[in-house]
């Protein structure tokens, strides 16, 4: 069974920066397109962020992009979001997502999801 863990998530104030990590275990995450998404209390789960399986295409919301980044080190078996410019409307619960094939920006296109990571901004 595969297994994504996130990791990165924390407090910070608006402005500043937190970079979050997803790792895979059992499997190689540089088999699956990876996605990010989150979801704050009582809304509906979000995309935020994905990258194709060689870091080539890279997809983001309207809300995040210019201020987010998504990349992957295939050495290390990882993905990141960098994450600029916070905002308190970014407070959620950050989740890493895993697919086979595309570079899917809704919840169904994902076979593999980590547990998640929170993600909490003061202004």
């Amino acid at each position: 069974q595969v297994q994504l863990i996130e990791s990165g998530g924390g407090l910070a104030q608006a402005g500043d920066s937190l970079k979050l990590s997803c790792a895979a275990s059992k499997t190689r995450l540089s088999a699956y397109a990876a996605g990010w998404f989150r979801q704050a209390p009582g809304k509906e789960p979000e995309f935020v962020a994905a990258i194709s399986r060689g870091g080539g295409i890279t997809n983001y919301s309207d809300s995040v992009k210019g201020r987010f980044t998504v990349s992957r080190d295939s050495a290390r078996n990882l993905v990141y979001l960098q994450m600029d410019g916070l905002k308190p409307a970014d407070t959620a619960k950050y989740f890493c997502a895993a697919a086979i094939g595309a570079v899917p920006s809704t919840a169904a296109g994902y076979k593999y999801w980590g547990q998640g990571t929170q993600v909490t901004v003061a202004s």
